[in-house]
């Protein structure tokens, strides 16, 4: 490592964190595809953690704002993409996440679909698929905005039900609509549209749309790779390759293209940052946040040891690697909060980070009831203190 490469330290890392992903109060945005952008994409595999983690970076916007982002102007976007994973993305960032990412995963779901029909043996290969997938887009145009359900009971064929596995000991008999739907929504002909309940139910309806433009993977990737390292930056093509799921050589052919530049960290790392990105940030103000399990922020990193001390993992993190909700303090997890069944909020600090950092959590704890009002969240992810809090 060469001694002559700029310091980024643990304390600019965090500010960075703080300024760029919107968190501190000075920066955050107005518009909920801006709040998106600067973390390039939302979890979206609960449905609240969109809206809560978008809530944590907006100035007093309510849910409707949310609702109407998603459902109305359609600024933000729900896509199975990295590490196949269900991510709401800004619509003028979507087109490089689907064809750096989802374009990939939509035609392993189909290979993989296609298999199942196959060893089903009874006759269901891709003419009738093809058949199947038409039929539901035009039930969608006849219908509108449609539930699975409502789906299944207009298209006959989508009740049809297989055997997968069969003979095995994991033999199962299982319907085919939710896979063709996956399949639709994957090679974006279908997209997610206001749910049954509130915005925190997954019951969503669907409506058919238009796949999105095509861009040359390479670009894409590219683009992405770009975006990824100002928002996360200093990181390493490990942490690229953990949060897309890219192969560890469309990593590096992405980054090649960006040429981004390096640094070395306080525990002597080489780390990489978006090109010319090596001036001091300046520190934001004193702020914390709540942040909703599978935020962005968490979640960001192969290694999250600048954010989080490792010995409180265990306590924040379930048994797959997914964060429940998390208490900040000026770019740092400090603890962790949760939702009574009364709706009560409460939370419980890991150390003592001073009188400073308890009055501003008890002050974004006011903010984030107020803004979730008589709504419920539980996440879909249970984490030890998150169960602790709620008993």
């Amino acid at each position: 490592m060469s001694p002559s490469l700029p310091l980024v330290t643990t304390v600019e890392r965090r500010a960075r964190l703080g300024r760029r992903h919107r968190l501190a109060p000075s920066a955050r945005a107005t518009r909920v595809h801006e709040a998106a952008d600067a973390v390039v994409a939302l979890h979206a595999t609960d449905a609240a953690t969109v809206f809560l983690s978008a809530r944590a970076r907006l100035t007093r916007v309510g849910s409707a704002a949310v609702e109407q982002a998603l459902y109305e102007d359609v600024s933000l976007v729900r896509l199975l993409s990295m590490r196949n994973t269900l991510f709401a993305v800004s619509a003028e960032l979507a087109p490089y996440v689907d064809a750096s990412t989802a374009r990939g995963i939509a035609a392993k779901e189909r290979r993989t679909f296609l298999k199942h029909l196959d060893e089903d043996g009874q006759g269901l290969d891709t003419d009738w698929l093809a058949r199947v997938e038409t039929a539901a887009l035009d039930a969608l145009d006849r219908l509108g905005p449609s539930t699975g359900s409502q789906l299944s009971a207009a298209v006959p064929a989508l009740r049809q039900k297989i055997t997968v596995g069969r003979g095995k000991k994991y033999e199962t008999e299982t319907g085919v609509a939710t896979r063709v739907i996956r399949l639709l929504a994957a090679d974006g002909r279908i997209r997610r549209d206001r749910p049954r309940g509130s915005w925190t139910s997954s019951q969503y309806r669907w409506v058919h749309t238009d796949p999105w433009p095509a861009v040359p993977a390479a670009e894409a990737r590219a683009e992405l790779a770009r975006r990824w390292l100002y928002a996360y930056g200093p990181a390493t093509e490990a942490d690229l390759k953990w949060w897309t799921g890219w192969t560890l050589t469309d990593v590096r052919k992405a980054l090649a293209v960006v040429g981004p530049g390096q640094v070395r960290l306080d525990d002597g790392t080489v780390a990489l940052v978006s090109p010319g990105d090596i001036g001091p940030e300046p520190a934001p103000e004193p702020w914390a946040a709540l942040l909703p399990g599978l935020d962005p922020s968490a979640m960001g990193w192969a290694d999250r040891g600048f954010h989080l001390d490792p010995a409180h993992r265990s306590a924040l993190f379930d048994y797959a690697g997914n964060v429940g909700p998390t208490v900040w303090w000026n770019g740092e997890i400090i603890g962790a909060w949760a939702q009574r069944p009364d709706g009560e909020i409460v939370w419980r600090l890991l150390g003592d980070p001073g009188r400073a950092a308890g009055e501003a959590v008890t002050t974004e704890a006011a903010r984030l009831s107020e803004w979730i009002g008589d709504a419920r969240v539980t996440p879909r992810f249970r984490t030890p203190l998150e169960r602790e809090l709620v008993t």
